[in-house]
Formats: C-alpha cells, structure tokens, sequence
C-alpha cells in the first residue's frame, strides 16, 4: 500500500469518536448534530485527531475526542490528549500579568527594565502595556527561526535571541505580533512575582482553573496522553496526506506558546477568567477591549485576547495557535457565557478552518429549540 493510501486510511479509520468520560448535559440531538459536523470537518481537511471541549455559564457540558492521536502507533484520539496548545498560552501569560496587576506588583507602564534588568535600553521606553498589546516594537521570526532547537535553561536565556536587534517601530506607534515580546513578558512576570514563570503559572492559573493536564511543553519529559503532531504533507493541501513536523524545541517561548493541555483545561481557563475567578471581571472587561495605536488605529487586539467580530459574532473573545504538528484555539462568547476549545495535532493554523468548526458547534449549542 502507497504512502497517500496509507495516510488516508488510517484518516478514515480515525472518524469514530473516543467516548468522552464524565457527564454529559447535553441533549442527544444536540450531541449527534455536533458529531457530523466534527467528522465532516475532520474527513475533509484530513486532520488525524481532534478534541473538544465546551462550556456554557461555569460548567464543562460536552467534551470528546476523535481520531488518532498517533497515527503510526493507532493511538486513539481522546477528550483526555494532551496537545500543544501554541499561542493560546499566550491568554493564559496575559492573565498572570494582569494578576500581578491587581497586586500591585506590576506597573503596566513603568519601563519593562524594572523588571527584566538584562533587556537592554532601547531609543524609546518598551511597557508591559506595549508587551501584552504587540504594539512595542520588538520583532517576531525569521524565516526558519520558529524551528529552533536550541535548548534554553531559562526565559532569560532566551532573550538572547532577540534582545539586541533593533526595534521595528516606536513603541505605541503599530500593531506587530511578536511572540518574542511575550517570551520578554514572561521575564517580566518572573521579576515581579519573585518566581520562575511556570511556578507563578502552576499556583496562580492552572490550581484556581481546575486546569490539571496542562504543562510546561519539554521535550524530554514523559507527558501522559500527548498527542504526536502532523503536518500536511503540502502545506494548505489538507488531502489527508500528512507526514512528520519539523523539530521544535519550545524552551525559548514557555511564556508565548509553549504549552501543552486538554481542550477540557483550555475551556476551564476559559470559564474561570471570565467568571472572576482568576482576575477581577472588570479586568477581564479590560483586557478584552479592542486596543489603539497612539494614533488611533484599532488593533485588533486586547491583552492577550483578539476582540471583534468572528465567524459573523459581534464581542467575541478568541486566541488560536499554530506550531510545529499542531494548531489550536479558544473562543469565548461572553455575552452567551459560552467557551469553546478545539485542539488538533495537524499544523494549519487559520487555513485549516477551526474557527468554522466552533461556530457550527456554536451554532448548535447556542440554538434553542
């Protein structure tokens, strides 16, 4: 048997669900609805594993997963996997910062120096503000350089990659997405907590969250569940081809998108950062506010949050994420108190369509019959 019909039978042997445990609220109907729609999606886009998670008010009512989480060893996909979430750690980052906040211990526009001393001076003032906004100048890859190997002991240690390299703007003056500038947020978060960034995360986030499979991504540690990554054997062709991702070592952005979890953690921070129980709901109301370049330009972007429209809904709150084998995302409805996971181990980012597949989940819980 060649490689293509290989890859798209074990892809089509993969469409049959691992029955979620715990309880389950939602109705039957509700349920198969949801099913077909997943199974579509995944048969289409030829995604290996998928799992997903959903909560309306403050309870977890439909998790399942589906799939396989490694397809050379037939692996089941469960609502238990445990992938890399990418930059959706970046909300998580963005609400220990805004903890510190409301503590008193972190000053939102005092130079991030106070905090980070071996970031050197630049011409203009880099703010934490600036560092949660992407508006603060610092630049993000390379070509090439996410598929970095290096092994880094510490968040500081890793500002060597970029820390001497000039500013791409004025701070305040753009809008620049820079996982750089969240890997220099969590040295802020170091300095002014007293810990080292995955402690602060662990007693301060993931305890309160109820968040118990989520980790630091290390290579070399033996994960339960996690999942192995994919990518499209063409990049954007999602034919169910599918081969090995490249090598990453993600110890150089723990703080901007080197974790790992469940889609049932993700939606728990979800619901725990929008019911106040991590920070304040009107540092929540904040932190989810479209923000401004100092001229007046709307960004986009929040702390730690894109804000607008999505998938035709007005107040939506979202973060995805995309690395090596793997893409994910997170989107909140405050107003219907509904969150929403979906995590997957194909690499394909916004091309491969999660956002679609959480509006018809959406669609289908949101509905009243």
């Amino acid at each position: 048997m060649g490689y293509r019909s290989t890859t798209l039978l074990l892809v089509a042997l993969a469409l049959t669900p691992a029955r979620a445990q715990g309880t389950e609220v939602l109705p039957a109907d509700q349920v198969a609805r949801i099913e077909t729609a997943i199974t579509t999606f995944m048969s289409r886009r030829g995604v290996p594993a998928l799992s997903v998670a959903v909560a309306t008010g403050d309870r977890v009512v439909w998790q399942r997963g589906y799939g396989f989480a490694d397809l050379e060893n037939f692996v089941p996909g469960k609502s238990s996997t445990v992938y890399r979430i990418a930059s959706v750690t970046k909300a998580l980052t963005a609400v220990a910062a805004m903890q510190l906040v409301e503590q008193g211990r972190l000053d939102l526009d005092a130079p991030v120096q106070k905090y980070a001393p071996t970031f050197p001076v630049k011409p203009f003032p880099i703010t934490t503000r600036q560092l949660l906004t992407h508006t603060s100048g610092i630049r993000n890859y390379r070509p090439a350089e996410g598929e970095r190997t290096n092994r880094y002991a510490s968040l500081t240690d890793a500002l060597d990659i970029f820390k001497d390299d000039p500013l791409e703007f004025e701070p305040g003056t753009r809008y620049g997405y820079t996982t750089y500038g969240y890997t220099l947020l969590g040295v802020v978060i170091e300095g002014a907590s007293g810990m080292s960034f995955a402690d602060y995360l662990h007693e301060r986030v993931l305890i309160p969250s109820g968040m118990t499979h989520t980790y630091v991504d290390d290579i070399f540690a033996l994960i339960p569940n996690r999942a192995h990554g994919y990518h499209p054997k063409t990049y954007a062709q999602f034919n169910g081809e599918v081969r090995n991702p490249s090598l990453m070592d993600s110890s150089y952005k723990v703080s901007a998108g080197g974790l790992v979890s469940t889609a049932e953690d993700i939606v728990r921070f979800g619901v725990a950062v929008q019911n106040g129980v991590l920070v304040k709901r009107e540092t929540f109301a904040l932190m989810s506010e479209v923000q401004k370049t100092s001229d007046g330009r709307e960004t986009g972007y929040g702390y730690g949050w894109y804000v607008g429209t999505r998938e035709g809904r007005p107040r939506s709150v979202w973060h995805g994420g995309v690395q090596q084998g793997f893409t994910g995302d997170l989107w909140l409805l405050p107003d219907k108190h509904f969150t929403i996971a979906i995590l997957t181990n194909l690499e394909g980012g916004e091309m491969l369509g999660l956002s679609g597949l959480a509006n018809q989940v959406a669609d289908v819980v949101l509905t009243k019959p």
